[in-house]
C-alpha cells in the first residue's frame, strides 16, 4: 500500500508543506509505511498526479493536502479507480467539504488518525464532465464566488474583504436574475431564476447550508431552485436560505431530487461554481455519479454527521 500526500503549498493563509512532510515522516517511522509527498503548483495539477498514480494499478491511499479546490482535484483524478482511496488533510481557509463530518473535522488535521481508517464510497456530481464533491451552484452565489477569486488578487483585501467586495459588486452593479430553461429529469421549465444549486453535501460558501438533508452516499442529488426576486427581498431572505430553512420560502424556493439537471441560457453565460472553482458556459448538465470515489477517514467518522 502506497501513501501519497499531494500538497498545495498555496492553499490557506500559510504554507503548510513542512508540517505535512513531517507528518509523512512520522508515519514512515512509526508504522513502516511507504510514504511519498508531491507538490502541485498549478490548477489541475493535483488531478493529473492522482490519476497517474491510480493508473499504476497499485493499492493507493492519497491525502489531499489543501483546501476544497485541492480535494476536488484529487477526487477528479481518482474517480472510478477501485484500487485507490482518498482523504483530506485540511490546509485551506474554508474547508467546507470536511464540515460534512461535523466535529471529526479536527481529526483530519493529523494523518495519524487517517492512515488505517475505514474506506467507504461517496457519490459525486458529474457537471459537464467534471466531478464535484459537495455543491454545484449556478447563478448569483456562483457569481459572488467568481468575484471573490478576482478580488482576492488585490493586496489591499483579505479573504473577508474579498468576499464583501464581491457581494457589493454583484448586488449593486448586476442583475441577480437569469432567464434559463431548467430541465429536471426531462421536464423543462423556462423562467427567471436567482440560483440553482445541486447538493451532494451540505456546506458551501463559508457558512451556507442550503439543503441540510443532503447526504453524500445515498444515491440522491438534492437540487434547490430559487426564483428571481427583488434585490431587497433576496437580501432579506438569503439568511433563511443559507440556514437551510427553504421550506419557510414556499413561493420563492423549492427542492427536488432529480437525477439529471440541465440548465440552458440563450443570453449571457451561466456562472457555475464546483467546490469553489468557477467556470462559464451556455449549458450546464449535472448528473448523479453514484458511489464514484473511495474515501477514508478517522475511525467512526460519518460524512453525513451534520445531516438532518
Amino acid at each position: 500500500m502506497r501513501h501519497v500526500f499531494i500538497i498545495n503549498p498555496r492553499a490557506g493563509k500559510r504554507d503548510q508543506t513542512a508540517r505535512i512532510y513531517q507528518m509523512a515522516d512520522r508515519l514512515r517511522a512509526l508504522h513502516g509505511l511507504d510514504c511519498a509527498c508531491m507538490l502541485t503548483d498549478r490548477p489541475g495539477g493535483a488531478t493529473e498526479m492522482a490519476r497517474r498514480l491510480a493508473e499504476s494499478g497499485a493499492a493507493l491511499r492519497v491525502y489531499a493536502c489543501g483546501g476544497d479546490g485541492t480535494v476536488s482535484e484529487v477526487a477528479n483524478g481518482l474517480a472510478g479507480f477501485s484500487n485507490a482511496a482518498m482523504t483530506c488533510v485540511p490546509a485551506g481557509t474554508g474547508n467546507d467539504f470536511l464540515k460534512n463530518f461535523g466535529p471529526d473535522l479536527e481529526k483530519f488535521r493529523d494523518a495519524e488518525n487517517l492512515w488505517d481508517g475505514p474506506v467507504f464510497p461517496l457519490d459525486l456530481i458529474d457537471c459537464n464532465g467534471r466531478y464535484c464533491l459537495t455543491i454545484a451552484c449556478n447563478g448569483v452565489d456562483a457569481q459572488v464566488a467568481e468575484g471573490v477569486h478576482l478580488y482576492s488578487r488585490s493586496p489591499l483585501l483579505n479573504g473577508r474583504g474579498s468576499y464583501l467586495a464581491s457581494v457589493a459588486a454583484n448586488f449593486l452593479l448586476r442583475d441577480i436574475g437569469y432567464h434559463w430553461t431548467v430541465t429536471l429529469d426531462g421536464e423543462a421549465a423556462e423562467g427567471d431564476f436567482a440560483l440553482v444549486s445541486v447538493c451532494n453535501g451540505r456546506h458551501y460558501g463559508g457558512g451556507s447550508t442550503p439543503v441540510p438533508e443532503a447526504r453524500m452516499d445515498d444515491g440522491v442529488l438534492n437540487t434547490i431552485l430559487v426564483r428571481k426576486i427583488s434585490k431587497l427581498s433576496f437580501a432579506r431572505l438569503f439568511r433563511v436560505y443559507s440556514a437551510g430553512n427553504y421550506r419557510q420560502l414556499p413561493t420563492v424556493a423549492r427542492s427536488v431530487t432529480a437525477r439529471e439537471i440541465r440548465i440552458r441560457s440563450e443570453a449571457e453565460e451561466i456562472v457555475t461554481c464546483l467546490d469553489g472553482e468557477c467556470f462559464r458556459s451556455r449549458e450546464v448538465v449535472l448528473r448523479l455519479a453514484d458511489k464514484r470515489v473511495n474515501f477514508f477517514g478517522p475511525k467512526g467518522c460519518d460524512p453525513n454527521a451534520t445531516a438532518c
